[in-house]
């Protein structure tokens, strides 16, 4: 068996894939201790936006310094896949007409709840790295 290869994406690629998938997982950090929550968003223009309750998640987004967002597909039988990363900082919609966008990308939270807060995910970098399948 030929060890694959490991080839980054480039930029547009990774936009690609991501619009590809709605469920991801955010990075942030609560005083000072780095957190991973699962979260279900989708992609707006160049930006990832979450849907999400008030709580520890939205206030150590938008008060940090920055945050990371991670989304991978992956495949065992052929041991293929993708991984994409955005880091970045993360904001509420400041004007109404920006919530209103973030509402007509009709986010599906999994998980029961008031959700009705958004994080914007503004990045600063994207990258993507994929194992293609080998032959």
């Amino acid at each position: 068996m030929t060890t694959p290869k490991i080839v980054d994406l480039p930029p547009d690629r990774c936009w690609e894939l991501l619009g590809q998938k709605t469920v991801g997982r955010l990075a942030v950090s609560i005083t000072n201790h780095p957190d991973i929550f699962p979260v279900n968003y989708r992609v707006s223009g160049e930006k990832i936006v979450i849907k999400t309750a008030e709580g520890q998640k939205l206030a150590a987004a938008v008060l940090g310094t920055s945050v990371a967002f991670e989304v991978d597909a992956l495949d065992d039988a052929t041991r293929t896949g993708w991984s994409i990363v955005v880091k970045g900082t993360a904001e509420e919609p400041r004007r109404l007409e920006d919530y209103l966008s973030a509402e007509d990308l009709d986010i599906e939270p999994w998980a029961q709840g008031n959700k009705s807060r958004y994080i914007v995910i503004v990045p600063s970098r994207v990258t993507g790295r994929e194992i293609p399948l080998t032959e």
